[in-house]
């Protein structure tokens, strides 16, 4: 650790003392990111490069496609067949343009492909013109980034990737959430997900598939695999699916895979976007791991991401669409879309969310409704809730999802809730916001909870419909009296049917002739009403209304239905007194102020709740039977939220008034003391 952040502060302080005055801040990591790459495989390839300079020059007349013969003499599914290197190029400072551009030329098609996703040829013309090319490479060429594997180990070159890109986000006030999960919640997340498939994986030959949609620079891929082939099948062939919409973090993920020697699963990695660029379309796979980025809005895909949704069960997002500025919930269905079907092994996968996607969205919203598609489904086996400030960007909390669609007997209508938010021990050096980590005994303990599938202080096992409740619509009479006084005369000003009455589509006269009617008629029915000014009050709202009626027919004016709401709603107020108004079928009609919704759980009758917490308390309420949930077409809409604070919630009485008046007395001595000092 020490090693990767000496090299990181480095490599970091090169950018501010090469590329501050001929680079913007935010165009940084367009230089640093790639000659970072570019520096590692220059170490790695380092050993073999004159045996490969050696084997092209015998066999570069007599064999076309030397492609093979070098990756075999290079140790690496890579080569470079430029005489140049970094401590090469220093030596020619005058064409060390012409030599670097010959040295990436030098290399195999796959490494082009990813300094080209960095558009590293236009950063070096840029530091050419600018006169800091050769500095720069003088930099990177020191012992003090010497990246090869035997001094910097794949798991610390992650963490240098990672850090540098969360610094360059951090100061360009960019989200470097985007892009780094820490390796001890990947190591959790392979474990819970893997959980109880040793047996499976253990076979020989058994060829298993890790997918990650959203990918960023590889980790959970590379931990995942590992994970299997240290601790549960050396032999298995573990194939790795990956798509990252970030150029430059792409670049990373696969030359990594590549220098890994995993040249087939760094083809298996796709740039762009995993919702409108599937780069994997109609594949299924046997295991899927990912961290999708944190309120990341979707509008830029809108238009593809809304007609997928109109496809239903064809298109990838049938349950619903989250809010638009957080697309998390779209990638957990991307997900359930690419899971292989049960009689062909179905799929177990594992995703990190923050808190959203557990209880955002009230009853028939599109989180809401996406939740309850999967727990309906009986796919989601458990959530674990992590421990504050884990990630280097972000304190907030955050939650791992394990879901299924093989559960095993006991787990099937289940869900599990492990409350992991103490199982974390404080770092000695933080990482930008990361001030804990979770130990690897901790994660065999939080995956020890999870086989051992019994309730504890910790642990929660609940049926999928105890999340699940019924949004009720409560209605209670509308109560009014009635008054033409003067102030309520002035309220149908503001009545909108009254106002519309002085408006015109209408263009040029006719539209201006259409306006002066409308205001005649405005102040014509204001006339009536002030010759009408009794300041009687009414509570019988059918009484009134005849009262009104023969007030304007006597004056020779007739009310259009419109304009007559508008004057009993001026002329109007609520009356707790008054008897109850009817509807033309007699029935109570309900005031909308006095409007109320009730949560029902699932699992109990709604007539029975109403009766027991509602009636006893309102005994005019009533249930508006006509809100009903388009799904079932039962009363009430049905809704889906899993509230961790309330499952684990622990009662801490405040402390003893003694004790708080103990502490202010002391603090005030303190602060006195102080005072005295201050003044001598």
């Amino acid at each position: 650790m020490e090693n990767f952040q000496h090299i990181t502060s480095f490599i970091w302080s090169v950018a501010d003392d090469v590329l501050r005055d001929d680079f913007k801040r935010s165009k940084y990591p367009d230089v640093i990111l790639p000659f970072t790459v570019l520096r590692r495989i220059d170490c790695v390839l380092a050993p073999t490069k004159e045996g490969v300079l050696k084997k092209y020059n015998e066999l570069k007349d007599e064999i076309q496609n030397l492609d093979g013969v070098l990756k075999h003499e290079s140790g690496y599914a890579f080569y470079n067949v430029s005489k140049y290197d970094f401590k090469r190029l220093l030596d020619d400072p005058a064409n060390i343009h012409k030599n670097l551009i010959d040295y990436i030329n030098g290399f195999s098609e796959n490494i082009r492909d990813i300094l080209d996703r960095f558009k590293i040829r236009n950063s070096i013309q840029t530091l050419h013109e600018k006169g800091s090319l050769y500095l720069l490479i003088q930099k990177f060429a020191s012992d003090t980034v010497d990246l090869h594997p035997d001094r910097v180990s794949n798991h610390q070159m992650g963490y240098i990737f990672e850090e540098l890109i969360r610094k360059f986000n951090e100061q360009n006030n960019e989200n470097p959430g985007e892009h780094f999960t820490p390796r001890e919640v990947i190591k959790l997340m392979a474990n819970l997900m893997l959980s109880g498939d040793g047996d499976m994986l253990a076979h020989n030959h058994i060829i298993k598939t890790v997918y990650d949609p959203a990918c960023g620079t590889g980790g959970m891929l590379s931990v995942t695999k590992e994970h299997i082939l240290a601790n549960i099948n050396p032999n298995a062939d573990i194939r790795l699916f990956g798509q990252e919409t970030n150029d430059e973090t792409y670049a990373v993920c696969k030359s990594d895979m590549l220098i890994k020697g995993d040249d087939r699963d760094a083809d298996n990695i796709k740039p762009d976007s995993s919702f409108s660029r599937d780069g994997h379309p109609g594949m299924k796979f046997d295991y899927m791991i990912c961290n999708p980025p944190y309120g990341k809005s979707w509008k830029k895909e809108e238009d593809f991401i809304k007609a997928e949704y109109e496809r239903g069960s064809a298109g990838r997002f049938e349950a619903g669409l989250p809010r638009i500025s957080d697309g998390q919930l779209l990638f957990l269905q991307h997900m359930i879309s690419k899971r292989k079907a049960p009689k062909d092994g179905g799929s177990r996968f594992a995703i990190v969310m923050n808190g959203s996607p557990l209880f955002t969205g009230d009853a028939g919203s599109g989180e809401s409704e996406i939740r309850r598609w999967i727990l309906e489904n009986d796919w989601l086996e458990a959530i674990v809730a992590l421990p504050g400030q884990l990630f280097y960007n972000t304190g907030i909390n955050t939650y791992i999802w394990v879901l299924s669609n093989r559960k095993e007997e006991r787990r099937k209508g289940k869900v599990q809730l492990i409350d992991a938010t103490r199982c974390y021990v404080k770092m000695r050096k933080s990482l930008g916001d990361k001030r804990h980590e979770i130990s690897d005994s901790q994660i065999q303990e939080i995956t020890r909870l999870f086989n051992a599938f019994k309730e504890s202080e910790v642990v929660k096992i609940f049926d999928t419909t105890d999340f699940g409740y019924r949004k009720i619509t409560i209605e209670r009479p509308l109560r009014l009296n009635f008054c033409i006084s003067a102030e309520r005369i002035e309220r149908l000003k503001s009545e909108s049917a009254f106002q519309q009455l002085a408006t015109s589509k209408k263009k040029g006269d006719a539209g201006a002739a259409e306006i002066a009617e409308g205001r005649r008629k405005q102040e014509l029915v204001l006339s009536v009403l002030r010759e009408m000014v009794d300041d009687v009050i009414y509570t019988d709202r059918q009484r009134f209304e005849k009262v009104l009626t023969a007030g304007f027919r006597n004056r020779g004016v007739k009310l259009d239905t419109a304009v007559k709401k508008a004057i009993l709603s001026a002329l109007s107020e609520r009356d707790e007194t008054a008897p109850i108004c009817l509807d033309e079928k007699g029935m109570p009609e309900a005031d909308p102020e006095l409007r109320d919704t009730e949560n029902v759980p699932l699992k109990e009758s709604v007539y029975d709740y109403f009766q027991r917490e509602v009636l006893l308390h309102v005994p005019d309420a009533w249930i508006n039977e006509s809100v009903r949930d388009p799904k079932d077409g039962q009363v009430g809409k049905v809704g889906y939220e899993i509230n961790f604070n309330r499952y684990f919630y622990t009662y801490t009485p405040p402390r003893p008034l003694e004790e708080i008046e103990a502490e202010i007395k002391e603090l005030e001595a303190e602060i006195l003391m102080m005072v005295k000092e201050m003044m001598g």
